[in-house]
């Protein structure tokens, strides 16, 4: 079968406002090590993290599912400038109870946005949804690389009270999205499709498996992102070396994403899953081992191992609940993400008790377990078995 062209110019603005959405995820991790510094304690300061991805994880499935039943447009550029405004106020205030309205509040842009986002490349992909999602995956983690590089360098040098002026990017994207989402409807023309909470119903043990991995990636991807600098710092690594590496970790993700994404669609979902996990375990551990050249190279592959499974558990919960892409988006992007970043605040009071280092060392260990849990996904695609005419779903 010939596959369809892919849509360039949609998939480019949605990836690249993906892009800017996704830098502002990065921006409490960023500002942990200031926020710290300030005085406050590391669990108190990784609860600001966990309270922004409880308001998103727990509202993307609802909105998504809301999607699903109608086109909600709007939802991509008003969730982004929402975000963008609330987060910039993080640095104006040290009232630490504000600080966490703040965390809660924001989390609302992202959940607004990533079902609706999601799903408009899931209309417009055709035949390439692996290839496509991943590069607008990729859109998300260039955006996560990117905010130490652009963050870091102005607090530092100017403090926290400079951040309402990183609030100008989402502003920009929201204008961009105004004039560019696509107007497809996201959601799907139904023949005789069985409800939503029958399809949950009758796969509900595939989309919980496919929602425990990314939650098991996702806690050693935002925990990474928030305690790497701290530990980097205690190994006598300033803040400012500490974010090109992160950098580094964060582009590579990006990369593997995309090259995940494509080999999916050729190998299927289940060994990329499972294969890319088992991997990044030991590069990252290989990574703090290391040093010069060697050590730059595990990270990269440990990034890119990392995230390669990122778009591909997305398509994969897509193709189990085939009519409803936002709903499968929202558990995916939404709740199963949102249940690894409410992790880090636990890991950040572990973390008080045990140490950096045993703290880093458990979220290491997590893609692995996580990898080899993805070896009990099956192929039966449930969704297609409420159908007489369903194919089996090749994983």
């Amino acid at each position: 079968m010939t596959a369809n062209p892919i849509p360039k110019g949609k998939i480019f603005s949605l990836s690249l406002a993906h892009m800017f959405n996704d830098w502002y995820m990065n921006f409490l991790q960023t500002l942990l090590p200031f926020i710290v510094a300030l005085g406050t304690g590391i669990g108190r300061a990784a609860l600001l993290i966990s309270a922004f991805t409880a308001t998103a994880s727990i509202l993307q499935p609802v909105l998504g599912y809301f999607v699903d039943r109608k086109n909600q447009r709007w939802l991509v550029h008003a969730g982004t400038v929402w975000m963008a405004v609330l987060l910039s106020l993080v640095g104006t205030t040290h009232n630490y109870h504000l600080l966490l309205l703040l965390s809660t509040l924001s989390g609302l842009g992202t959940a607004a946005f990533h079902p609706q986002a999601a799903a408009m490349i899931s209309s417009v992909s055709g035949s390439r949804k692996g290839l496509c999602q991943s590069i607008f995956v990729a859109g998300g983690n260039v955006g996560w690389a990117l905010t130490p590089l652009m963050v870091i360098p102005v607090v530092k040098n100017y403090g926290l009270s400079a951040t309402p002026v990183f609030a100008v990017p989402g502003i920009l994207v929201a204008l961009l999205l105004w004039f560019t989402a696509p107007e497809t409807s996201a959601a799907p023309t139904r023949k005789s499709s069985a409800p939503l909470l029958t399809i949950l119903r009758a796969s509900w043990l595939e989309l919980t498996k496919i929602v425990l991995i990314v939650a098991c990636r996702s806690l050693t991807y935002f925990g990474l992102i928030s305690f790497l600098p701290l530990y980097l710092q205690m190994r006598n690594v300033s803040i400012v070396a500490s974010s090109h590496l992160l950098f580094i970790m964060l582009f590579s993700g990006a990369i593997g994403g995309v090259l995940g994404g494509y080999l999916s669609d050729q190998m299927g979902r289940k060994s990329v899953i499972a294969g890319s996990l088992i991997l990044s375990t030991p590069c990252f551990h290989l990574f703090l081992q290391g040093s010069g050249f060697t050590m730059y190279l595990y990270l990269i592959l440990a990034g890119a191992f990392l995230l390669a499974s990122f778009s591909v558990t997305i398509v994969l919960a897509q193709e189990i609940i085939s009519e409803n892409a936002a709903t499968a988006s929202g558990l995916t992007l939404g709740f199963g993400i949102g249940i690894g970043g409410l992790g880090v605040g636990l890991v950040g009071i572990l973390i008080e008790h045990m140490g950096l280092a045993y703290g880093i060392g458990l979220l290491l260990w997590l893609p692995l377990a996580a990898g080899l849990f993805a070896l009990t996904l099956t192929k039966k695609n449930v969704v297609a078995a409420l159908e007489p005419t369903g194919k089996e779903m090749q994983i």
